[in-house]
């Protein structure tokens, strides 16, 4: 299964592509999305549209998985952040894949095995889960990797979760077909 996963932003949208068949995962590209400072916000989300239109026809992937918003101090950078993520989540729906959101604890869970790791913990076992010899950089594309991850071992798990019917647990089919 080809997965796409997204770290949302505007500035940067870090973008990971995985494959994985059963308990085996392997990196097919990572990279980021950049939008200029500069440029006004609609001309970002415009670049971010653009791009992500891209990514989902060249990768083709049978499901996207994105880190739902953490609004921590900046509510500012967080309205951005949540109309970006709105402009990706509306061109996923536009080329008909599926969409999954996990929570910052629910991503560190699946991929460390502690809902409350540290970063470096999670860039490391990412790392590791895909045999590579050095990190993913940047951080945004590592963190986009660690969500396909998520969805990758949340969709092959046979256990069910106790939220398993809750929206946002990544395990629910939120969407009917058209």
């Amino acid at each position: 299964m080809i997965i796409l996963g997204i770290d949302p932003g505007f500035a940067i949208v870090g973008f990971g592509v995985v494959d994985v068949s059963g308990a085996r995962a392997s990196l097919v590209q990572c990279g980021a999305i950049t939008t200029p400072a500069g440029w006004p916000l609609p001309r970002r989300l415009l670049q971010i549209a653009d791009d992500m239109g891209e990514l989902l026809r060249r990768f083709q992937p049978e499901a996207l998985a994105i880190e739902e918003l953490f609004f921590n101090q900046n509510v500012t950078t967080g309205i951005g952040v949540a109309q970006a993520r709105g402009v990706i989540l509306a061109e996923t729906e536009r080329a008909g894949v599926p969409i999954f959101e996990y929570t910052p604890s629910q991503i560190k869970q699946a991929v460390v095995g502690y809902g409350k790791a540290e970063k470096s913990q999670v860039m490391e076992m990412t790392r590791r889960l895909l045999c590579l010899k050095k990190q993913i950089r940047p951080d945004d594309a590592a963190d986009a990797v660690a969500v396909a991850l998520c969805h990758g071992r949340s969709c092959t798990s046979r256990l069910p979760g106790a939220d398993a019917a809750r929206p946002g647990s990544g395990r629910y089919a939120a969407r009917q077909e058209r």
